[in-house]
């Protein structure tokens, strides 16, 4: 009778935890998972990166990184949302009451994010309608700062810092990509998020594969992918390469601001959580070697065009994406505004898939720590980060965008980071457990090469990169920007995610919420 009653009350629990909404198909998982991971700095980003790093060499410590990194990385976060059915801060607290902080730190670094990436995606917007006639006219540059953004210091005449009044040019297109990420975020996992990457992954792939194929056929893409793929051997010594290749796998992923831990959450019960992870991974790492060929195989048709080094047209970021190519399509032979528009529109879809990941972190957060309906949660978490993303469509957006971006990635995921495995894998040793659930129900099995990735490979690596960016930016100040500016757009916003995080971590959790701890056990959260 005893068994029967024990029998009943898991039977009970199981079916409280797949009342948690779920994925339609594995497929959907696996977009949503590659659709976040896969985000402009794909684009615009990995190329330079790999060939500022040793171009062809710097594969094997990308690879390295990959295996002993970013995979083992990614189990353990799939294997937490999957193990303990909840947002980061739920997943976490689940796991032991006094780390709930870590999730919600997380979560803030996600909400932050989502504040100035929504606006990235609103340029992109906005260029590929100026795609159309070629709108940019012949200086590039002098076009995205002074008539595009309208940069406050070039404009008004004003310092680093200032606001100025908004950009019209830029805050219409923020709000249809607000309302587009919000509008399928409404619906829900399986009806929003997973249909409209049924949407947008094929779509941008279809889109910038058009765009590698037809910069390969360019005069002089040999000559950039020489630039590209020819190894330096003499830089494959450099530590400064291997952290590189970290940094680079570790900010593309997704991991360490919530969002994989989210997803997994979605999972149903049978996942299989490892084959999840390599097949992910292996897949962001596929689109960022075909943004190689298609980004590099372009820089050698201006290059060639121009008839100077590759090294004078090579670069990254927005430099890359707003200036570089629009020079690029300037000088293409034909079809210019058609690959424009197929360009920039690839942006946007690789933008607004990672876009709404990110904001499901802290919906989900929010849904599941106070107990309000996807609606509010959307309306309250989204509508406040879209009207804190108007800060960056004014004409001093661009410093604010800058600054912000560079303190949270170096500061805030990359020490969230480190603080979450050494939490998970020293303090809690929680990997024995995160392993046997994740081999309980994967076809691939990990083995102890896993457990000393992350309890020793990861924290070493991330260890070094935060101190080796703490004392260069003790040394120099970020952009030569001024202190003050740094003090509270820098410094204060990733201090601000900590502290916020204890603060949300310190309110009770409704009755019973932590009781729910595994699909396989069913006692509370360790204290």
């Amino acid at each position: 009778m005893y068994s029967l009653i024990i029998g009943i009350q898991k039977e009970r629990m199981l079916k409280k935890m797949e009342n948690r909404e779920q994925w339609g198909t594995r497929a959907g998982f696996l977009l949503a998972a590659v659709g976040s991971a896969v985000g402009l700095g794909n684009i615009w980003r990995f190329p330079y990166v790999a060939y500022d790093n040793g171009g062809g060499a710097f594969f094997i410590p990308y690879l390295f990184a990959l295996l002993t990194a970013g995979i083992p990385l990614l189990i353990m976060e799939f294997t937490m949302g999957h193990k303990y059915r909840g947002s980061a801060p739920l997943s976490y607290a689940r796991m032991h009451r006094r780390t709930e902080w870590i999730g919600w730190w997380q979560v803030g670094i996600a909400f932050v994010i989502s504040t100035y990436y929504s606006v990235i995606i609103a340029w992109a917007l906005a260029y590929t309608y100026f795609s159309i006639g070629l709108q940019w006219g012949n200086d590039t540059g002098g076009f995205l700062m002074a008539e595009y953004l309208q940069r406050v210091d070039i404009v008004n005449g004003a310092a680093i810092g200032s606001v100025g009044s908004i950009v019209p040019g830029v805050f219409i297109p923020l709000v249809l990509v607000w309302v587009i990420a919000l509008g399928i975020l409404f619906k829900g996992v399986k009806k929003g998020i997973e249909k409209a990457n049924r949407i947008f992954i094929p779509t941008l792939l279809i889109m910038f594969l058009m765009i590698v194929i037809r910069a390969l056929t360019l005069e002089g893409a040999v000559l950039g992918l020489e630039a590209l793929f020819k190894p330096d051997w003499s830089k494959i010594t450099s530590s400064e390469v291997w952290i590189a290749a970290y940094g680079q796998i570790f900010f593309s992923l997704s991991i360490a601001f919530a969002i994989m831990i989210t997803y997994s959450s979605y999972l149903p019960r049978k996942s299989d959580i490892n084959n999840n992870a390599f097949i992910a991974a292996f897949s962001n790492s596929s689109v960022e070697l075909l943004a190689g060929f298609g980004v590099f195989a372009a820089l050698g048709f201006m290059a060639t065009q121009a008839n100077v080094p590759i090294e004078e047209v090579a670069t990254a970021g927005i430099g890359l994406a707003f200036v570089v190519f629009p020079e690029i399509l300037n000088s293409f032979p034909g079809l210019n505004g058609l690959f424009g528009v197929l360009f920039f529109g690839s942006l946007v879809f690789a933008g607004l898939s990672s876009l709404i990941s990110i904001i499901e972190t802290f919906v989900a957060a929010v849904e599941d720590k106070f107990k309000v309906s996807r609606t509010k949660a959307v309306m309250l978490g989204g509508g406040l980060s879209a009207l804190i993303s108007i800060l960056y469509a004014t004409q001093g957006g661009l410093f604010f965008l800058d600054a912000i971006d560079y303190f949270i990635n170096n500061f805030g995921v990359a020490l969230a980071g480190l603080v979450s495995v050494v939490t998970v894998a020293w303090f809690l040793k929680k990997l024995s457990s995160l392993q046997d659930h994740a081999n309980q129900i994967s076809d691939l099995r990990t083995g102890l090469w896993w457990k000393i990735c992350l309890g020793v490979v990861t924290p070493a690596v991330l260890g070094y990169m935060f101190i080796q960016n703490l004392v260069n930016n003790i040394r120099n100040n970020y952009e030569g920007y001024p202190t003050t500016f740094l003090l509270y757009s820098g410094w204060g916003v990733v201090i601000a995610t900590i502290l916020i995080g204890f603060v949300l971590a310190s309110l009770k959790w409704a009755e019973k919420d932590l009781d729910i701890k595994t699909y396989s056990q069913g006692e509370g959260a360790d204290d």
